[in-house]
């Protein structure tokens, strides 16, 4: 049994007993991959080549706040400019994660934002943004305090949320409550949480220590409560293979919902590989079967339109960018 497998076997075993068996008892289809569905993966989402100039933005690094970058950051074009909101830190795992901002008219070549950091009030990392209206929603992992990792380490794995309506000043209505799909109050460990709004209604994924990604919904953005209480995603179809995994954005196109993710497994261990799946629903997913679509540890990926097609950033622990393959 590799480190990476004999990690896995603890988390699984320290998670309360609910958990455990939401994990193992889930139904098989959640997981698997489906070649049938292959026709639903258009090129221009799973076909990628790197920009030749990468990596497009690096940390600054010793003698910086921003000395390394680290997890999910988040690129959006807005008119005729790119923002690119991420996390920066002094490089030691303990060190305060801090959000930065950097600019672009092409979304290739950056300058930071003068003012850097522009959020330090509160732990800040592996952040999503989602636009409505003039208002700006990030949604973050922040420090939960008191709490400890069965395996060692603290656990600071608590979703807050932040708002803006210029990407620069951000105020913090609060850390995020979970709720059970009956309503009760779920303390647990959440992260990476990715936001979609769509039809009235805000839902959010979130992960539970990198073994499975849950969807809840609210009407406030503050209370969410579980769809259902089996996760939606699972790594696998074999857990040997890929077994730590966490959805990072979720894309809508040509009326199908597509969810990339990072994950991690015993092929390139302590390597994390961008990968994607679809849904109709969001609640039923089908991995693409020729997944990773970038492995050797370019993760985090997020699409981005640049006006005639996607684009696509890996974000940890430096930035690199991809476009579609040319036919």
């Amino acid at each position: 049994m590799t480190p990476l497998m004999r990690h896995r076997y603890t988390l699984l075993a320290a998670l309360p007993l609910a958990v455990f068996c939401s994990l193992i008892c889930v139904t098989p289809a959640i997981a698997q991959n489906n070649p049938k569905q292959s026709r639903h993966f258009p090129p221009e989402l799973v076909d990628w080549v790197p920009y030749e100039k990468n990596p497009v933005f690096t940390a600054a690094g010793p003698g910086h706040w921003d000395a390394k970058i680290r997890e999910r950051g988040w690129v959006l074009r807005d008119g005729d400019k790119y923002f690119m909101w991420y996390t920066g830190y002094d490089g030691q795992r303990v060190g305060i994660k801090k959000l930065g901002l950097a600019t672009s008219s092409d979304g290739l070549t950056w300058t930071r934002y003068p003012q850097n950091p522009i959020y330090d009030r509160h732990w800040t990392e592996d952040m999503m943004v989602v636009k409505r209206e003039a208002t700006l929603y990030m949604f973050a992992e922040g420090f939960k305090h008191g709490r400890a990792y069965p395996f060692g380490g603290r656990l600071h794995d608590e979703p807050h949320l932040l708002k803006s309506t210029d990407g620069i000043h951000w105020t913090r209505p609060g850390a995020l409550e979970f709720r059970n799909a009956s309503g009760l109050v779920a303390p647990d460990i959440y992260g990476t949480p990715v936001g979609w709004f769509e039809d009235g209604q805000w839902y959010l994924f979130y992960e539970k220590m990198d073994l499975g990604v849950w969807l809840a919904k609210s009407k406030d953005l503050r209370v969410w409560t579980n769809v259902q209480d089996l996760p939606v995603l699972m790594p696998g179809p074999d857990d040997f293979v890929y077994y730590l995994f966490g959805l990072i954005q979720i894309v809508k196109y040509q009326g199908r919902y597509y969810g990339y993710y990072h994950a991690m497994g015993d092929a390139a261990p302590g390597k994390w590989s961008t990968c994607v799946a679809v849904s109709d629903d969001l609640l039923r997913w089908h991995k693409y079967h020729n997944n990773p679509l970038v492995k050797n540890n370019k993760s985090s990926g997020i699409l981005v339109p640049d006006g005639d097609r996607f684009r696509m950033y890996t974000m940890h622990d430096q930035v690199d960018v991809y476009f579609p393959r040319e036919k």
